[in-house]
């Protein structure tokens, strides 16, 4: 059986995070599968899905991360191919990855107590994102 759903979130850019878990739990109650696998997948080469302890101070060093390991004034061939100076967001989308996978045991996504289910939007402009939501099992 699969169960989905597809949600909406607004980001301001440059490696935004949002925290989803609690809509990504509330489709995988609506689902009514108790047992199996959640996907959580963003649609779009400049964003991603990953977990995190969504804190204050470790979503401020995350984002420092990013900017260290791929600053956003980096010089790469497709900002100057296309003129949107989002090489950057590209390469870190492309880092993290567009989704992960989580069990569901007993109609609960399955995370430790700290762990929490986010949208990283690396985009250089605030977006609407779209993330579907699979629950199988």
């Amino acid at each position: 059986m699969a169960y989905g759903r597809t949600i909406t979130v607004s980001t301001v850019g440059f490696s935004d995070i949002i925290n989803i878990s609690c809509e990504v739990q509330s489709i995988v109650l609506a689902s009514d599968i108790t047992d199996g696998l959640v996907a959580v997948t963003v649609i779009g080469s400049t964003a991603s899905v990953t977990t995190i302890e969504y804190e204050p101070a470790l979503v401020e060093d995350m984002k420092e991360l990013l900017e260290k390991m791929i600053p956003k004034n980096i010089k790469s061939r497709h900002s100057e191919t296309w003129g949107d100076d989002n090489g950057f967001s590209h390469m870190r989308a492309t880092l993290m990855g567009p989704g992960i996978t989580l069990p569901v045991v007993d109609g609960k996504v399955l995370t430790g107590t700290w762990q929490q289910i986010a949208v990283v939007d690396h985009d250089n402009r605030p977006r609407t994102r779209e993330v579907r939501i699979q629950v199988t099992g």
